[in-house]
């Protein structure tokens, strides 16, 4: 997937919230989105995820996507299995092999019990749970998570974490929000970076670039690319 000079912005008097951003989504890569609280990270996420046009460039090339968002619309008269076989339908799943995988999640998240509950009549962690296995079901090869661990136990947050690494292992993206340092810490391979002026720094995750380099071999100096006046991509591998 490919973000060419993306720009969104809520009207024509309102300020950029991101700006003539080029960056590359290729496969196989974790990518951690940071920046301070109102620097545009939800909003590139639903550009990315395609929830919301851009207001100038264009997205390309967009996988099958999984998406959860910041706030789970959870006032619904959906029981949370029906809503999910529903969403697994929109998702172009079908066949008899659907409600098991619906089960599977229930299960794996710890939803099972409030299976048949309507979604209006759950805790906000349980909806957070059906929001993440409807991103799931449909084994997306691109994954995008808007602080999709927030409300969840430590359970579900252990099998939202290893989720993202089957999505990755298996050669799909996963770009997501969150606000413990510690996220996926290890597994990352980059960082995006908004500064809150419309601007998206992409560089490699420390961890993972320290992975990448044989065990004794001198950290390189890093170089700058730039991309247009809207994002640089911070290069520390000399390429």
């Amino acid at each position: 997937m490919r973000l060419e000079s993306v720009g969104k912005r809520y009207g024509l008097r309102e300020p950029w919230i991101v700006r003539d951003v080029t960056l590359d989504v290729t496969a196989g890569r974790i990518v951690r989105v940071e920046g301070r609280n109102g620097s545009g990270k939800s909003t590139l996420l639903r550009v990315a995820a395609g929830v919301t046009l851009p207001s100038a460039g264009r997205v390309t090339g967009r996988p099958h996507t999984g998406y959860v968002p910041e706030r789970f619309p959870g006032g619904l008269a959906f029981g949370g299995r029906d809503y999910l076989l529903h969403m697994a339908r929109i998702h172009g799943l079908r066949g008899p092999a659907v409600p098991a995988c619906v089960d599977e999640w229930l299960e794996r998240l710890g939803a099972a019990a409030f299976a048949s509950a309507p979604l209006r009549t759950l805790s906000k962690g349980m909806c957070q749970k059906i929001a993440v296995a409807q991103a799931l079901l449909s084994r997306p090869a691109l994954l995008v998570l808007d602080e999709a661990w927030t409300g969840l136990d430590q359970m579900a947050r252990d099998e939202l974490d290893a989720a993202a690494l089957e999505r990755a292992a298996d050669g799909g993206t996963v770009l997501f929000v969150d606000h413990g340092a510690d996220r996926l810490a290890g597994h990352a391979t980059e960082i995006w970076h908004l500064d809150g002026a419309g601007n998206v720094t992409a560089a490699p995750a420390p961890a993972a670039e320290a992975n990448r380099r044989p065990a004794g071999t001198p950290r390189q100096a890093g170089s700058v690319v730039v991309i247009g006046p809207g994002v640089r991509v911070v290069r520390t591998d000399g390429t």
